[in-house]
């Protein structure tokens, strides 16, 4: 496949949103084009940014943000942490890619399947909690475990889904930048659930005046 070069930036959360599904659409039908990773983009972006998503996902090996959503040099700033787990550091990242890089969009990406979500699944069945640092991963993912758990369900996605939901409302609640850009419209957090199989990417969750259509 030909590579193909991106050369506007989209500026509101919509049509972020167009794109993100756009390259998801080549990446699941074997079509990708891999824009934007050329020499002359390495070169234009060698002195600036301009990055129209900020995706937040999951460590998983599977979930590479640049090659699920096709994307290039420059178009996504990408933070990751076990389980899309919360800390300051992330929301440090979340606050600069909104107020210095202007970025319109802001994408909660989890995943079928997850590691971190299946270990706080187990720990409510066995009450043994990991060693170490892992430990705090658990205690972060676990509130959404229990909330679907009371819902009556009991299988590792739904607990995703959930988690996915409440880490996206979490962002805004805890962010004041955020939180101010969210209402005055410039940027939207949606939540996407992934299909480790198929590589869908399947929205769950929006905040913002500007929600995306499914």
């Amino acid at each position: 496949m030909t590579q193909e070069t991106h050369t506007a930036t989209p500026s509101t959360p919509a049509a972020a949103w167009q794109r993100l599904r756009e390259g998801n659409a080549r990446f699941v039908a074997g079509e990708s084009l891999h824009p934007n990773q050329d020499a002359s983009r390495r070169q234009a972006l060698a002195d600036r940014q301009n990055p129209f998503a900020v995706i937040f996902g999951c460590s998983d090996s599977r979930l590479a943000a640049e090659i699920i959503f096709d994307l290039g040099l420059g178009d996504a700033f990408v933070i990751r942490t076990a389980g899309q787990v919360i800390d300051d550091a992330v929301l440090g990242s979340l606050e600069y890619a909104v107020a210095n890089l202007g970025t319109p969009l802001i994408m909660v990406l989890g995943h079928d399947s997850c590691g971190a979500v299946s270990a706080a699944h187990s720990v409510t069945g066995s009450g043994q909690m990991p060693r170490g640092f892992q430990r705090d991963l658990i205690e972060r993912i676990m509130p959404s475990v229990l909330d679907t758990q009371r819902q009556g369900h009991q299988d590792v996605n739904s607990a995703v889904v959930e988690h996915t939901r409440q880490t996206a409302s979490r962002l805004i609640e805890q962010s004041r930048v955020i939180a101010d850009a969210v209402s005055n419209g410039d940027v939207a957090v949606v939540g996407v659930f992934y299909h480790l199989a198929d590589g869908q990417a399947e929205l769950v969750h929006g905040h913002g005046t500007w929600l995306p259509g499914r």
